[in-house]
């Protein structure tokens, strides 16, 4: 070997693949599990809190607001802070911060505690999100959509989860059983920890190799036409499924007359569908197309929307598993969309499109829920059946196109 065959021997060690990082894409994805899956408590203690607390459902949507918002307005600020001063130690900071916020909710003693908590486990969501979506893009060696689904996936899987554990763990058991779910945040920090380690070694060289080789971004025209058109569609999407995340439970027990710990269930059902969908979304995404997937999720979906309201349990159940397969596949798709509209600035689009997600999901809820207390839980779903119809917005974006070639996997 001469002596510049192994000075590229050494700038290439085999801990530093040019390809799809599994172990990496892999690690955030389950750090993205058990995140979500601690934000999943909240809501799913909500009929147990409305309970405790004798709260109403506007009560219980502004807890949904204060932690949603908090997240949503903090996260694009997160992004757009590390993509100009990088910060890969944020990732463990910031689910310390969540394990702060599952240790107040657990001894919340008011509903003014309550909000503190909500807004707490908020701060560390938004720390999460941004930089975790940047380390998944650093180890996807150019096939954005799969590491992305992938990442995305994790945190469906760990939303799924969370209500299943929260009838098995906390409902029995009362308020202070949620402190169990502290060591969740605690094995977080451990993978986290690992995973910074990789991307302070590696990442931000990743990063600037795929830059290289990204497509110019869009004009100013079109990228503002592509931000209302995505904000149009991120509407459609987050409300309607902020119905389900924060109010099916209440729609299967006051329209078939299920308890609290057999609603969980079918939510549980709904949210494996919704993993299922978005594991799906990214690697169709970059088969086919971000603007094709889009197409389907919203569309696909309007018929199984406005039939739910008209079925009985056994189809609810079944419309339930098409909606989240079908409407989860998008998200993916729009985040790699994004990222591709404005090349250079992955912590600011990942950060506005979590952000979006959050806010858009936490003012929803609120209004789903003053509309409950006025008209009805059953009204809502019959109202916001017509959402999906807002993917017709989607033939006005712009046409946008990666030149980075996937990497093979290692």
């Amino acid at each position: 070997m001469t002596t510049s065959a192994a000075s590229v021997a050494a700038a290439t060690p085999a801990d530093q693949p040019q390809g799809f990082v599994v172990r990496i894409v892999g690690a955030a994805a389950f750090a993205h599990l058990l995140n979500d899956l601690i934000q999943a408590v909240l809501p799913s203690i909500y009929p147990m809190l409305k309970s405790d607390f004798a709260l109403s459902f506007a009560q219980i949507g502004w807890i949904a607001l204060v932690y949603q918002v908090t997240a949503s307005l903090l996260q694009p600020w997160v992004g757009m802070f590390t993509d100009k001063h990088p910060q890969p130690y944020l990732l463990p900071a910031g689910m310390v911060v969540t394990l702060v916020g599952i240790a107040l909710l657990a001894f919340a003693g008011s509903y003014e505690m309550l909000l503190v908590a909500a807004a707490v486990v908020g701060v560390g969501s938004a720390t999460f999100h941004p930089e975790a979506s940047r380390v998944a893009r650093m180890a996807s060696g150019g096939r954005f959509g799969t590491a992305q689904s992938t990442f995305q996936v994790g945190g469906n899987t760990g939303s799924a989860l969370g209500p299943l554990l929260t009838a098995a763990i906390i409902i029995p058991h009362g308020q202070p059983a949620i402190a169990w779910f502290m060591l969740a945040a605690a094995l977080a920090v451990l993978v986290l920890l690992r995973v910074t380690g990789w991307s302070v070694r590696h990442g931000q060289a990743r990063l600037k190799r795929f830059a290289g080789q990204q497509a110019p971004g869009l004009s100013r025209g079109a990228m503002w036409r592509a931000v209302v058109v995505i904000a149009v569609l991120m509407f459609a999407k987050f409300v309607y499924i902020a119905s389900f995340t924060n109010f099916f439970t209440f729609y299967l027990i006051e329209h078939f007359g299920l308890s609290v710990q057999h609603s969980q269930l079918y939510l549980f059902v709904f949210l494996a569908a919704v993993a299922l969908g978005t594991f799906a979304g990214g690697p169709v995404g970059d088969r086919i197309g971000r603007k094709a997937v889009i197409w389907v999720s919203f569309l696909g979906v309007a018929p199984f929307a406005l039939a739910l309201p008209h079925a009985n349990l056994a189809w609810t159940a079944v419309l339930a598993v098409a909606i989240g397969l079908v409407m989860s596949s998008a998200f993916a798709a729009l985040v790699v969309y994004a990222q591709e509209a404005v090349p250079g600035r992955v912590g600011m689009v990942s950060g506005v499109m979590f952000g979006l997600m959050f806010g858009i999901s936490g003012v929803g809820a609120a209004g789903l829920g003053t509309l409950a207390d006025r008209h009805g839980i059953e009204w809502v779903y019959q109202a916001i059946a017509f959402l999906p119809l807002l993917g017709l917005a989607t033939a006005l974006l712009p046409a946008t196109r990666s030149r980075a070639r996937p990497g093979r996997c290692c």
